[in-house]
């Protein structure tokens, strides 16, 4: 009797136990499993195990994973409820910011993700003699000619050769502003030439022959037009024509962009190995002076920041233009193929640098990660560069070409 009651004992709390057993694989089955919800009407499911279809930020945590902002604290978790280290929120901003570039692009909405890797893939257009600058006005590439005091347009869509104006004699910067093309004469004094796109081509009007001498690159400020000449920067107002020559304590204005609110000039001083970004004020005088590398060239500004092309260093710049840390050198870019850098390019996502030792270098703006870099040769000396929203554009200055890729 005893031992019979001893043996159902045993049996009754086996069962219990196997009973509790299964009571907690399936509390633990059931609280491990990805949950399923609807969002905008669609039946989503997350891989996370603690993130609930009844949590009120279950669609907004469903679009930031499967947009590839955010991949969770381990496989399966999400953890909801933990505070967000400041490491962590700047990987939520920049992968934010950096789909936000990928996915909203001109390339991304023609699937042309790809980066081309080699000079036999560039297509390309013959173009004058000894072609230097070059810029897009958002259909058409308008390409200074030096040697044949020429200016090309070369339809973005195709590359086709469309026209040819005359009469610019020592072509060399472009500017696309007012509907209209501008281009400087780097003469001694310097001279402005203007095309309208909307009229047949010809010879080209000269709007002054009154700049500073040597006039190079050329920005608009929205109202007046800036030449960065020898030693000086001009400021040309249209209708009627007036020039304003200024920049005292420039040494050799070479680059010149505007950042939406200041005018910055790439500074040469052939005395020493360090060269100057200079922001300048309305009325040519240096507001801010930063040292960057060896002969400074031709810059771009990508919305935040300045990238500078050192020649001689064979390094890249990176300044801010804006805010608190308004000329602050954030990086000084080197290796990934820079050797003579001369033009820097921005096309919404990457930095575009021209080698005018034969090679193209790319960056990602936002990180300053270094893309590739590959040679041109044939296609030689690779001088000025832009981009039209889709391609990057570039001049081989030596082969009387543009390549774009």
């Amino acid at each position: 009797m005893n031992r019979t009651n001893g043996s159902q004992r045993a049996a009754y709390w086996r069962a219990m136990l196997l009973v509790a057993a299964m009571t907690l694989l399936t509390a633990a089955s059931i609280q491990v499993r990805a949950d399923t919800g609807s969002c905008g009407g669609a039946s989503t499911t997350l891989p996370f195990t603690d993130v609930a279809a009844a949590n009120v930020f279950f669609c907004s945590i469903a679009e930031a994973y499967f947009s590839g902002l955010t991949n969770g604290t381990a496989p399966g978790v999400y953890s909801p409820a933990d505070n967000v280290t400041r490491e962590q929120m700047a990987a939520f901003v920049t992968r934010t910011m950096d789909q936000s570039l990928k996915r909203g692009s001109n390339r991304a909405a023609l699937d042309q993700y790809w980066t081309i890797q080699g000079a036999n893939n560039l297509a390309s257009t013959t173009v004058g003699n000894e072609p230097h600058l070059i810029k897009s006005d958002g259909t058409d590439l308008w390409v200074a000619n030096f040697m044949s005091n020429t200016v090309s347009q070369v339809r973005a869509s195709d590359g086709k050769l469309v026209d040819t104006w005359t009469g610019a004699t020592s072509a060399y910067g472009v500017l696309c502003a007012m509907g209209k093309v501008f281009v400087t004469g780097s003469t001694n004094p310097g001279k402005l030439y203007q095309i309208d796109p909307t009229q047949a081509a010809g010879s080209v009007t000269t709007v002054t022959s009154s700049l500073g001498a040597l006039p190079r690159g050329i920005a608009y400020d929205g109202q007046r037009i800036w030449t960065a000449n020898s030693s000086t920067v001009s400021i040309i107002t249209l209708n009627p024509v007036a020039v304003t020559t200024a920049g005292a304590g420039l040494l050799d204005a070479y680059g010149i962009i505007y950042d939406g609110t200041n005018i910055w000039v790439t500074d040469r001083d052939f005395t020493s190995a360090v060269d100057h970004l200079r922001k300048l004020d309305s009325n040519g005088a240096i507001l801010l002076t930063v040292d960057v590398g060896d002969n400074a060239e031709f810059p771009a500004f990508d919305g935040t920041n300045i990238w500078v092309p050192n020649e001689t260093s064979n390094t890249v710049s990176v300044v801010r233009a804006t805010g608190a840390l308004a000329g602050t050198v954030l990086a000084t870019l080197s290796g990934n193929g820079l050797d003579a850098p001369i033009s820097a390019a921005f096309d919404g996502e990457r930095i575009l640098v021209t080698n005018g030792n034969n090679g193209i270098s790319l960056w990602k703006a936002s990180d300053f990660t270094p893309i590739g870099t590959f040679s041109t040769v044939p296609l030689i000396f690779p001088f000025g560069a832009c981009s039209d929203g889709l391609n990057f554009w570039f001049t081989l200055a030596n082969t009387g070409k543009v390549a774009r890729l």
